[in-house]
Parts: structure tokens; sequence; C-alpha cells
């Protein structure tokens, strides 16, 4: 490492520190208090849109909500076929309030949920909440991964195919939302060549793609695809209303312009198609907490919106809930606000600065990321390390084996894993093998997600020590056999260290990109305190909107690659160079003591 080299790295590091050590006092007034994920109350109720579609339409004819549901004290807890007995495991999102989000506690709240909780109460269950992405939840729960799917999960012919639904406790409008000043003013103004962003795997997208016969922009979560909205790289969002409405903040550079009907009936909770039992003790439940006006209450403090006509929660013979006159609410509110001046567009500076350095978000960020975020990083790094570095040796030993037995197996597994993304294979194991061992683990992602990481490494890693072995020059092997070693022992003892050595700073990057495909394991659905840095940054970032504890966790893993990097390249240096001549040292060659001892 040269001496620039070595002033580059410390700068870099010496930086770093003193950005953190500076984003901790609090340098403005800043929305660091302002919790997206907590309730909005009666101040956000809504009204029927007046801005629908002109070719919206009302659901469809309701041949799914059950006439009536079992009485509760009819329900024996001990047959829904839950995966922990008298326990409810549910598959949820972190990032999409008011309806399902983690709040600033870190606890998995919002409408869907908080109502799921007061049903498990009346079934006299436990409640577990993982978070998940919907890409992969439907899937999760058809194969018993999850007990129920809590999404705000519109019900479609298509998604009935893979998993059963309770009867709806909610509705769905879509909402289109555009930036500042687009031409774009309505759905009848979509076309082909726009950029419209959806949420990957929603109705949203199917209404995109089979309703108005476009090639939408597909992103993974609620919250990209709004900063991409917000950054106008993109044309639209087509969204849910509710998350809509707990998304755009005034002031910001975006506005929600038109609404229409979900045309695909109710919001439900998704179960597994066979476990009727199941949907019939929560079809219970949720008519249980209608009745007692609980889901009124639940609904009022987070989705305050009047109801559409003909529409109403549960059972067909639940009774209609008693709500609060949200239209006149709504319009006093807006009477209120008519006097007030609107929030002033920002200006690019000021919209940057706000994203990137509100010095409270990242003050209310490093407690979560050091607590929570860093521990689950290294344990899933340094424990996938492990195991890729052992299979990756054995990998590295079969190929250059001398029976073809051993190196096409090593041949084939390499091909495969390495050809994978990391993603797919992450997803293949926890969804694939999870339900196999799922009495060895206790149906618990976190060793799946550790085996995942660390198959994908072994891959790597064994090319990795196969290319420093075969670059051992042949004459080692030759001279250690001819001074009576073993070919195993000649392995062992010369050629394997000399080659280890050759091969650390590529070793010390593979364990550089595992650190950071640790944060695709939260797809397998982790509970609130498995959560590792991005996924700690990604959740506070949706709870208030800004990309301040992105960028928090971002520099971590700075923190940490960083100086491991210069580490291993002093490492190197030193394994390459020998130890630097100490005058002191009586063995260096040209000591003098030792050359007069020599004469």
């Amino acid at each position: 490492m040269t001496p620039s080299t070595g002033r580059l790295g410390k700068a870099l590091v010496l930086a770093l520190v003193g950005l953190l050590v500076f984003s901790l006092p609090s340098a403005v007034p800043a929305a660091a208090d302002v919790d997206q994920c907590a309730p909005p109350g009666m101040e956000s109720a809504s009204a029927v849109p007046t801005n629908l579609a002109s070719a919206a339409q009302g659901p469809g004819e309701d041949k799914y909500t059950t006439p009536s549901v079992q009485p509760l004290d009819s329900i024996d807890v001990n047959t829904l076929g839950l995966g922990t007995p008298g326990v409810l495991t549910v598959g949820t999102l972190s990032d999409a309030p008011p309806s399902i989000c983690i709040n600033s506690a870190g606890e998995f709240t919002g409408f869907d949920n908080e109502l799921l909780r007061a049903i498990a109460e009346k079934l006299g269950l436990r409640i577990n909440f993982v978070g998940t992405e919907f890409s992969g939840l439907l899937a999760q729960v058809a194969s018993r991964r999850f007990d129920v799917g809590s999404s705000s999960i519109t019900t479609t012919e298509a998604r009935r195919r893979t998993v059963g639904f309770t009867n709806g406790y909610d509705f769905g409008y879509f909402s289109l939302v555009v930036p500042t000043g687009s031409d774009i003013t309505g759905f009848d103004k979509l076309a082909a060549g726009q950029r419209i962003g959806v949420v990957q795997g929603t109705v949203q997208e199917a209404y995109v793609v089979d309703t108005l016969q476009l090639d939408p922009v597909k992103f993974p979560d609620y919250n990209t695809v709004y900063a991409s909205l917000k950054s106008r790289q993109i044309d639209a969002w087509v969204a849910p209303s509710q998350q809509a409405q707990g998304t755009v903040q005034p002031g910001d550079p975006a506005e929600i312009i038109e609404n229409t009907f979900s045309l695909d009936n109710f919001v439900a909770y998704a179960v597994a198609k066979e476990n009727k039992p199941l949907i019939d003790a929560l079809n219970s439940g949720l008519d249980a907490v209608i009745a007692d006006g609980t889901w009124a209450r639940l609904y009022a403090e987070w989705v305050p919106r009047e109801l559409p006509p003909g529409w109403k929660p549960g059972s067909k013979a639940a009774p209609l809930p008693q709500l609060p006159d949200f239209a006149a609410i709504a319009a006093a509110n807006q009477e209120a606000d008519a006097g007030s001046p609107g929030a002033q567009p920002k200006s690019v500076l000021s919209q940057l600065r706000d994203a990137f350095l509100n010095w409270d978000l990242y003050k209310q960020a490093f407690p979560d990321l050091f607590k929570t975020g860093l521990p689950n990083t290294l344990i899933l790094t340094i424990s996938a390390s492990v195991i890729g570095l052992l299979l990756g040796m054995a990998l590295a030993v079969m190929g250059i084996s001398g029976s073809r037995w051993l190196r096409w197996p090593a041949r084939v597994y390499t091909d495969i894993f390495r050809g994978l993304p990391e993603v797919v294979i992450i997803l293949l194991i926890g969804l694939g093998v999870g339900p196999v061992v799922g009495g060895l683990t206790g149906n618990n992602p976190y060793p799946l997600g550790i085996a995942a990481l660390g198959l994908m490494a072994a891959a790597y890693v064994g090319e990795i020590f196969r290319s420093g072995i075969q670059s051992v020059e042949a004459g080692q092997l030759e001279a250690s056999r001819a001074l009576g070693f073993s070919y195993p022992a000649s392995m062992r003892l010369v050629v394997v260290p000399q080659g280890v050595r050759r091969v650390l700073p590529a070793l010390m990057n593979q364990f550089i990109s595992l650190l950071k495909a640790s944060s695709l394991v939260y797809f397998l659905g982790l509970v609130a305190n498995q959560r590792e840095l991005f996924q700690v940054g990604r959740d506070l970032n949706a709870q208030t909107g800004n990309l301040s504890p992105l960028v928090a966790a971002g520099l971590l893993y700075l923190m940490l690659t960083i100086p491991l990097t210069h580490l291993v390249n002093y490492i190197d240096n030193r394994l390459r160079r020998g130890r630097p001549a100490s005058a002191e040292d009586p063995l260096d060659p040209v000591h003098p003591a030792a050359s007069q001892e020599m004469i």
C-alpha cells in the first residue's frame, strides 16, 4: 500500500466519522417527530372522492362474501392449522402507511394489522408479525410460511387460485399521483410511452396492464416508486388510495389528481386455500369486532374515509358499522384550511437538503442501526462467511481433483450458484426448503437466510481458492514430495497456505459483497428485531418519507467496508514484502553484530 493510498483511506474514514459525529447534534428543527405510521386521526377524513375517473364503476357482483359466520364460542383454536399452536404468524409489510407499516417504536402496526390484532384477541390467539416483501407474500402464505397475509390485499380471481381469502375488511380506490404541474390530468390521459409506476404484484399493476393495456414500470415497494415520482424519473403512479393519501405530504412536488374504484372486489386477509377452519375463524372474529365497534374505531383512527355506496365490511349478516359523517368533517377541514396559505413548492436545493441532510433523523436512526441493524448484519455476514470458507475450500479441492466424480459436481454447483441472482437463491431456499426443515428451524427464516448466503458465497470462494492454489508453482509441490511429505500433507502445509495468501484481497472483496447481500434476507420475512442495517434504514425512511435514514445506513456500511479494504491491503503488502528491516534484529543478515560473529 503506497503512502498516498494509506492517506486517502484514513481521510475517508475520518470524513465518515466526522459526518457521523456532526450528525448527532440537532442543527435545525426537522420532521423527525413526524411518524407516517401513526394514526392520522379525523383531521385526514375524506368523503367519497369527487374526482372519480369518468369510466369508474363500483365493485362488481359479490359472490364471495359469506352469508353468515360461525359463533365465536364454537371455534376450536386447536383445529386452525396454525404453524405454532396458539400463535397467529402474520406476514406483513413495513412501508405502506397508514394501512401496513412499522412505527418509530419498531412495532408492526397500521389499520390492517391493528384490526387483525383485535380479531386475534377475540379468538384467544397471540399474534406474531413478520416483515416481508409483497412480491413473495402470497407464495409464503400458500406454503404455510405464514398463517395469514396482511397487506391491504385486493382479492382477484388470479390470486384466489393461489390463496384463500377472508371476508372483506376494507375497500379499494386507485389514486393517480403525478408530479406537480404534470400534463397528465386523469386516468384517460395515460398513454403508451409514459413511465407509469406500480408496485410489482399488486392489483394496480394488473389494472394498468389488463384494463389500461399499458406497460408499467414495476417497483418493489411503495416508498421507492414515490421517491422516483418526486424526482420525475416516472410520469405517474397508480397507487392504492390509502397509501397515496398517507404518503403524499404537503409541500411535496406531487399531487393526487384522480381516483377510481377498485375493479376487483374487496380488501381481505390471505390464508392458505386448504385452511378453511382458519378462514372461518377469522371471519367470525371480523364480524365480532364490527359488532362491538372496534372496526369503526380503528377505521376512524387510521383510514377515515366515507364508505362507497352499497359496501360494508364483514359477512352479509354483519351489522353496518356506525361511523362519523366523514364527508361533513372533510368539508369542515377544507373550510378551516381555505384561509391558510398553502405549502409553497420547494427549490431543488431545499428538496435535496431535506431528503439527505435531516440531522434529526440521523440522530433518530443511529440508535436503531447500532442496536438492531449492525449486530444482525454482522451475524448474517460472519456466519455465512464461515460456511462459505469451509465449503468453498472443499469445492476448490474437488475442482482440481484428478477424479471427474469430484470435479463435475463441484463444477455444476459453482455454475448454478454463480449463475443465479442472489435474491432468487434466497427465495428458492427460503420458500422451498423452509417448509421441509420447519421443525428444525422453528419456522424461523433467519438460519435459512444464513444458509442461502453461505451457499452462494461458497461458489465464489471456491473459485477464488482454486485459482490461488493453481497459481502456486508446481515445483513447490514437487519439492515437498521430495522431502518426504505425502500429497495431502504437501497440499495442506505447503501449497494451500501459499494459494490462500495470494487471494486474500479477492476473499475480502467477496466478504464485502456478502455483507451487502445480507440485506436480501428480508425477502424471507423477519421479525422486527432481526432486521439488518438496510431494512432498519428503509423502515424509518417509510415512516418519515425522508431518505436520511438510508444515508445513515449507508454510512455504517462504508464504515465497515472501507477499513476492511485497507486492512487487507496492508496485510497483503506485509505478506508479500515481509517484515521491514530492523537494526535491533539479531537475525537480520545485514546486522553489524551478526556480521562480526560470522568473521
